[in-house]
């Protein structure tokens, strides 16, 4: 029944919907939503699929159920391009948000499922809290959100970029909607407003904001060694050899440096380590099909792009987990 879809009861537990029509499969899934004892993840063939729900779930469920969207990167697996700076911004809020989620839902395609992510410690290390009436030294932050990932910019326009004028920091915020301006008497943060950055106008004041990491990767000077260090395991290669290497040693991540991000940890995770303790997973029919299509894509590219000699292609298993391990 619509309003009352049956839901697994124990760990390994499957229960199959079917008749689900139109916005009907919303409808369930919102109502499943309300009665788990966690966040309902929702497994959809492609991105297309992901918008829609994220469009139709609200309307069901209200207000005071979230609802989040895991994005795609938007770019073809080893492209020589970087994801848009919004959809970094957007994945890293979830990422942050996910293991303290009490209830709702968490839409996410399978392609993007199957991708290997940052470890959940990097977010902690690179996560912050400033409110109004902390001491602040404007040259550590600075240090301290180019470590981040975060840009110098001399006006802020776009996610991850900052601009420090006098007794005032400009930051626009990974995971935050707005840019802020951050007004400081001595050291003392007096004041912290959200601004228009198209006009640069200050608007209302805030007791404080989070900061989130710049990128999905470090680039402070201990995991550019480490990827250093990496490099040479995985393509026996000397790495200064490489563009590749020389760009990011320089203070320039090249475009498309995120199809090298495993090489910047220890290990990797995957969405399922963000997941809370009893959180329920749901999948649409097609994701395993959907799945299977992706990964034999990674796998033409990861041959096409084998020859290129400064950019050489981490394998696949590097970069994603397989259909069958995701299911």
């Amino acid at each position: 029944p619509l309003l009352r879809p049956p839901l697994p009861t124990k760990a390994g537990e499957r229960r199959d919907w079917s008749g689900l029509a139109g916005a009907s499969q919303a409808l369930a899934l919102a109502e499943a939503a309300r009665t788990a004892s966690g966040p309902l993840l929702v497994v959809v063939a492609d991105t297309p699929a992901a918008e829609r729900l994220a469009r139709e779930i609200p309307f069901f469920a209200g207000a005071d159920l979230p609802v989040l969207t895991f994005p795609d990167w938007e770019t073809l697996p080893y492209d020589a391009f970087s994801p848009y700076q919004d959809l970094v911004s957007e994945r890293l809020a979830v990422l942050h948000r996910l293991p303290g989620l009490r209830a709702g839902v968490v839409i996410v395609p399978i392609a993007t499922l199957m991708q290997r992510l940052a470890p959940q410690a990097y977010l902690d290390a690179y996560s912050l809290r400033l409110a109004r009436g902390d001491r602040l030294d404007l040259t550590q932050m600075r240090e301290r959100l180019i470590r981040a990932g975060y840009t110098a910019v001399n006006q802020v326009m776009e996610h991850g970029e900052f601009a420090v004028r006098g007794g005032l920091l400009d930051l626009f915020p990974m995971g935050s909607e707005w840019p802020f301006r951050v007004e400081l008497f001595d050291d003392e943060v007096e004041s912290i407003r959200r601004f228009d950055p198209d006009n640069q106008r200050s608007q209302d004041s805030l007791p404080g904001v989070d900061l989130l990491p710049g990128r999905e990767f470090p680039v402070n000077p201990q995991a550019i060694e480490r990827f250093y260090q990496r490099y040479m395991q995985v393509f026996e290669a000397n790495p200064a050899r490489s563009a590749l290497y020389r760009e990011l040693q320089a203070g320039r991540p090249p475009a498309g440096i995120e199809f090298y991000l495993p090489l910047f940890f220890e290990a990797t995770a995957t969405l399922f380590d963000y997941l809370p303790a009893g959180a329920t997973i749901a999948w649409q029919e097609g994701c395993l099909a959907a799945g299977d299509a992706f990964w034999g894509t990674v796998r033409e590219r990861f041959e096409a792009r084998s020859v290129v000699r400064d950019y050489p292609p981490l394998p696949p298993a590097e970069l994603y987990l397989e259909p069958g391990a995701v299911f």
